[in-house]
């Protein structure tokens, strides 16, 4: 990796554990705790990473793809268990953005868990942007 912060890959998955990904974190991470409809409905806690910081590792063909609105987030849900343990949003279409509960391991990990006004995405979604950029 990149930039001046060390990455750890860390793994999760959905809970029947037919989808399993991993994603390179920080030590301390920012997350969103977002109040827009699906959000509000599933628990979803966002940490939002670049691309080359996301890989799944199995599922693929487990997963069932949902679109809603605008049509540019994939909400992608384990056809097996139902759960959501991560998506391609809409605020950042370049990343990926991982459910912090469906994290295998979340010990030594700082999440930093802030409230996004999803209610009111068109005000707000643009200061998301930049979760999915590489650290210079």
């Amino acid at each position: 990796m990149t930039g001046g912060a060390d990455y750890a890959w860390r793994a999760g998955g959905c809970h029947c554990r037919a989808v399993r990904f991993e994603a390179a974190l920080a030590a301390e991470v920012e997350a969103q705790d977002c109040n827009c409809s699906i959000c509000a409905m599933t628990g979803f806690v966002h940490v939002i990473v670049p691309e080359r910081r996301f890989r799944l590792l199995a599922g693929k063909d487990r997963l069932t793809d949902y679109t809603f609105n605008t049509g540019v987030a994939h909400h992608l849900f384990c056809s097996v268990c139902g759960v959501k343990s991560f998506y391609r949003p809409r605020s950042n279409p370049d990343g990926w953005s991982v459910n912090a509960r469906c994290l295998d391991d979340t010990g030594d990990l700082t999440i930093r868990v802030t409230a996004f006004d999803g209610q009111n995405w068109e005000s707000h979604g643009a200061t998301l942007a930049h979760l999915s950029e590489e650290a210079s």
